[in-house]
């Protein structure tokens, strides 16, 4: 412009001198008015809010005019100095950890977690590399112990690990396999001594060791014995021999071991249920296979079971269906081709509404499926529609079976040995090979079509199930619809009893679901009402085992169950974003029918999406069973043995007063909260499913139409029952 711009004007003067402004919660913008040039110019840092003291001092400026400055205080600046010196990211901050100092810094990278199932998966290294030794042929016998020092041995009859001198590290094969990662002799190739393993990554055997307080390990083999110790992967001693009497024709490993107090952060105590559960599945995946399990005790009887299964896959779809009403023999067959072998045992049931379909790949349980699993899913799909096409019973021949129809009632198992497996994970959770579906496909479609063309009656026997489970999804279909009806019509499709929370993000919310509106009512003044909801149950649900979908689907309790929790269809993949809670808490009172009601819940779960526990969204509330009041203390007691020892502890001569919680609508709504609601100081239990196959048995046991099952149960279980403690 021609002539100069006028000055700025100030919109506030300045100060005397240099000193802090007071610092304001409020936007900059209602501090500063527009820019004379031009009223639409917003400063980048208008709107922004002050984080840092700021001083301002009049600085000349161009033209003469004073430029407001802001800085940071000196104390602010050697604050930022400081705190960009530590960050200094140069290579002294890189560390090498040496050895195995890598997996005890982060265990739960190769075990899982640092808790039970952790605990656990040392065991299972140890006894999959026992069975490795058995699928190649060389062992046969495998003895597990848990000694009553807590630790545990595992002993097989196979080769023996090497002993010899490793031409790389120098080492013997023994102390190199059990210090270095990625050492081992399953890595494949003309090298390696296993054509299938499931021990893949050389890693197995090192992290047990490294996680191990101590670890002593054995070995028999060309007439020797050796022995070496080690502690927290790092050897005490060096590898010792004796010679082994000329008679003796001893051979194989023993690996005994004691996990590290310092990792684990339970208490270090393996259950017995559980180990035995994965050597019973490894006993029937592998039939010329033995294995014993012995639990070592002081002042009692020792426990001891062996497992033997020469009908393998047979045998184990046998086991599972043993409460339930089969429609045919057990189908089984073989196939192996490109080095692949692919065993199958399938059989239908006439009282079962849902599948049960467990995948193994070189005897790993591969929880979350894989390619085995998506082959044999499709296969026998295609087989089954393929023949319902050509048969009468299907009228409508535009009308196909989904998976799931063909799949209701049907338990089985298929089991994959692999030479190159690709696992994802050091927990082996997934089988990755695309050549292994096509197999599979291949080998079911060949088998299947050859054993129902020679046995018709199984077929229609298969095809009527089939047809059944599909008219009872269509059945289903219209009760969702008129469900969905009725919602619209309504002013909201929430159930009328759900008292809902205020938070709308499913991870920080959480469902109590009781029975009753008593319970109900406490629950619903007690609970913290920003995250917390209630939906009290009318009664007991339906018992899902022994019902179709259209019966689930028409009973008003199952739908108030699924459209408070924003479950999806019966059948359709899980989709955690649709769940309207992400902790969902069963709370029963501490009585007969509350324990019935815990168990319909959980068998409404497992059996419509079972999902909700792999993502570890079930949970068990714990009520206390008794309020004890001393004076002006109150204690609450959470069973028999916490009320003996809270008594213990009071003078021989004390008076005091106790009260059993007989149901949850007892208690007031301020003790519910602090009991059982109030996270900070609630017993909750998540429940996840550890072994599929054993809690398939248990629900069908338990829940199924057949009684003499449960009758044999309650004779076998009568004599450890405490009469005194029968609510009756």
């Amino acid at each position: 412009p021609s002539s100069p711009p006028p000055p700025l004007q100030r919109p506030y003067p300045l100060p005397s001198a240099p000193g802090p402004l007071p610092l304001r919660s409020t936007p900059l913008q209602t501090q500063v008015p527009p820019c004379p040039l031009h009223p639409s110019f917003t400063p980048l840092w208008q709107g922004r809010f002050l984080s840092l003291e700021v001083v301002a001092a009049a600085v000349p400026g161009r033209n003469g005019v004073a430029v407001r400055a802001f800085m940071a205080s000196t104390a602010a600046s050697d604050a930022m100095q400081e705190k960009r010196v530590a960050g200094e990211y140069t290579a002294a901050n890189v560390q090498v950890l040496e050895a195995l100092d890598g997996v005890r810094k982060r265990p739960g990278m190769y075990i899982g977690s640092t808790g039970p199932r952790g605990l656990h998966h040392l065991v299972y290294e140890i006894l999959d590399n026992a069975v490795d030794e058995a699928q190649a042929g060389y062992a046969t016998e495998i003895n597990v112990v848990f000694h009553d020092d807590n630790s545990v041995s595992v002993t097989d009859n196979g080769r023996g690990i090497p002993t010899d001198i490793h031409p790389q590290t120098k080492k013997s094969c023994v102390e190199t396999v059990l210090t270095l990662m990625h050492a081992g002799g399953k890595f494949g190739g003309s090298t390696s001594s296993y054509s299938v393993a499931g021990g893949l990554h050389g890693v197995g055997l090192s992290v047990v060791n490294a996680l191990s307080e101590a670890l002593e390990v054995t070995v028999c083999r060309d007439g020797k014995e050796y022995r070496q110790h080690y502690s927290r992967g790092k050897p005490l001693t060096t590898l010792s021999s004796t010679t082994l009497p000329d008679e003796s024709s001893r051979q194989g490993s023993c690996i005994r071991f004691w996990p590290d107090k310092e990792i684990f952060t339970t208490t270090i105590e393996f259950d017995f249920s559980t180990i035995s559960s994965r050597i019973r599945e490894l006993a029937f995946l592998n039939p010329e296979l033995t294995i014993t399990l012995t639990k070592e005790e002081q002042d009692a009887q020792v426990q001891h079971n062996e497992y033997c299964y020469a009908g393998g896959l047979v045998e184990y779809v046998a086991w599972l269906n043993n409460d339930k009403k089969p429609l045919h023999d057990p189908i089984a067959f073989r196939k192996e081709l490109d080095g692949i072998i692919v065993d199958v045992s399938l059989q239908w049931c006439s009282d079962s509404y849902s599948d049960t379909v467990l995948g193994y790949a070189n005897s790993i349980r591969t929880v979350d499926g894989g390619t085995h699993i998506e082959g044999l899913k499709t296969s026998l799909t295609r087989t089954i529609n393929s023949f319902a096409k050509k048969s009468k019973i299907m009228k409508d021949k535009d009308i196909s079976l989904s998976g799931e129809h063909v799949r209701e009632g049907m338990t089985c198992i298929i089991s994959v040995k692999v030479p190159n497996p690709e696992f994802e994970g050091q927990t082996k959770t997934r089988l990755g090979n695309p050549e292994v579906r096509r197999i599979v496909e291949q080998s079911v479609q060949e088998n299947l079509t050859e054993y129902l063309e020679l046995h018709p009656d199984v077929l229609d026997s298969i095809l009527s199930k089939s047809l059944n489970a599909l008219k009872a999804a269509l059945a289903a279909k219209r009760a969702r619809e008129l469900v969905r009806t009725k919602s619209v019509l309504k002013s909201s499709s929430l159930p009328g009893k759900l008292a809902d929370c205020a938070s709308s993000n499913p991870a920080e919310s959480e469902i109590f679901i009781v029975e009753g509106d008593s319970a109900g009512g406490s629950a619903k003044q007690g609970r913290d009402r920003k995250f917390q909801a209630i939906l009290p149950l009318r009664g007991k649900i339906l018992n899902i085992e022994r019902r179709d979908e259209a019966a689930m689907y028409k009973n008003e309790e199952i739908q108030n169950l699924i459209l408070g929790l924003g479950l999806g269809v019966k059948g359709e993949d899980f989709k955690k974003e649709a769940l309207r809670y992400h902790k969902i808490v069963i709370l029963t009172d501490a009585d007969v029918d509350g324990a019935h009601i815990r168990t319909l819940l959980l068998t409404f779960f497992f059996r419509y999406q079972r999902a909700l526990f792999d993502e570890g969204c079930i949970y068990v509330g714990v009520p206390p069973l008794y309020k004890v009041e001393r004076g002006k203390q109150v204690h609450y007691c959470y069973d028999e043995a916490d009320l003996k020892e809270l008594v213990n502890t009071f003078p021989t001569n004390a008076s005091y007063n106790t009260q059993r919680f007989k149901g949850l609508g007892e208690m007031m709504p301020l003790q519910l909260w602090e009991t059982t609601m109030d996270p900070e100081r609630r017993l909750l239990k998540q429940l996840t499913v550890e072994d599929a196959a054993e809690a398939n048995v248990v629900f069908s046991s338990l829940m199924g139409a057949r009684v003499e099952y449960r009758k044999e149960l309650i004779q076998k279980a009568a004599s450890m029952v405490n009469l005194d403690h029968l609510d009756i």
